[in-house]
């Protein structure tokens, strides 16, 4: 992996920051005023008709309470205005490439992402993304969209370059706004499969700390457990086979900070398998042994990034408000790796 490409996926913003895009007290002497007049002359640019569509979409909650139009804001309301486009939405390019399409209908799309595959353009680096190649799905399927319209659509979470796995892209504009509340308000079950280095004390635990850029190294997060600096995040994790010297874990997130998962198993001594941005790339736990360490070098070469994939997905449909639980089989390379250490430790115990 080099970390040219990483430093231009992770300039983008957090996943959980998309969307809030104003949050207003009503001062003490406000006079009663419809809403929607109200919205139009705080937020630049606004139209009439988008403030509508806002709230029409629960995208404008007062005290957190969707309202209608007509809703009269008064001293002391708070009012929260969602924005389902992203602030790096703009100029996609539509580009063919195959997409491993898992489930799709009128309103949503699964995409089982392969690792190496950036999921959104960033600076300098405007196609080759995911986003390009749903872009230009969705245009074979309806012409008459144009980019304007497809750069509003689509994206509202991110997995990193790296990791493999499932991903829920929106194909309607109200789609967007109901998944992006859910991502929002950290409902939406998300479940990973890592292999990490070290054999974990615990059966299973819970790591809270916040994560967020690193105070030197702008390029590479970290986790401030006193809280000082980034957002608060939660990983949850449980130990599904041990291998010795490296354990095969499942991880589920109540937020979604970038490399999230990665700070907090760095964080805990545990860094993932071969994650070059946090120490898993080097042998951290094992032998002295010139045989151990081409054995860890082979394996590397099997799986030449973090071992990390998102397994599952869960959320409430946009379209049917019923539960939907999607499931992806973990990929080539991270089997062919795990495999090649039940094989190892098999040996050792024979011998």
């Amino acid at each position: 992996m080099s970390k040219g490409t990483t430093e231009i996926e992770d300039e983008q913003p957090e996943i959980d920051e998309l969307y809030e895009k104003l949050s207003i007290v009503i001062d003490k002497g406000q006079e009663p005023l419809r809403i929607d007049k109200f919205l139009m002359s705080r937020i630049e640019g606004a139209t009439r008709n988008k403030i509508q569509q806002a709230i029409d979409n629960e995208m404008v909650l007062v005290n957190e309470k969707a309202v209608k139009s007509n809703y009269k804001v008064k001293a002391n309301d708070k009012i929260v205005v969602f924005d389902s486009r992203s602030p790096e939405s703009s100029d996609i390019i539509p580009e063919y490439m195959p997409l491993h399409i898992q489930y799709e209908d009128d309103t949503i799309l699964i995409i089982n992402k392969p690792a190496g595959m950036v999921v959104h353009p960033g600076s300098g680096n405007p196609n080759g993304t995911l986003v390009n190649g749903v872009a230009y799905y969705l245009k074979q399927q309806n012409p008459h969209l144009d980019e304007n319209v497809l750069s509003r659509f689509g994206l509202v979470h991110r997995i990193d370059k790296n990791t493999s796995g499932l991903l829920v892209m929106a194909k309607t504009q109200m789609a967007m706004s109901h998944l992006a509340k859910q991502f929002f308000n950290h409902t939406v079950h998300r479940r990973y499969i890592a292999l990490v280095w070290g054999d974990m004390e615990k059966d299973e635990g819970t790591v809270i700390a916040h994560v967020g850029r690193h105070q030197r190294f702008r390029k590479l997060f970290t986790a401030y457990p006193d809280g000082d600096h980034g957002k608060d995040a939660i990983t949850h994790y449980k130990v599904l086979e041990r291998y010795n010297y490296v354990t095969l874990i499942e991880c589920r997130l109540e937020t979604g900070r970038t490399h999230q998962i990665r700070v907090h198993m760095q964080l805990i001594g545990h860094p993932l398998f071969n994650d070059d941005f946090y120490g898993g790339d080097r042998i951290v736990k094992g032998t002295v042994f010139t045989k151990y360490k081409q054995f860890v070098e082979n394996c590397f070469a099997l799986c030449k990034r973090q071992a990390l994939h998102a397994k599952e997905l869960g959320f409430i449909h946009p379209a049917t408000l019923k539960p939907v639980h999607f499931e992806s089989e973990m990929p080539e390379d991270m089997q062919a790796v795990i495999e090649k250490w039940k094989n190892y430790i098999g040996h050792k115990a024979d011998g």
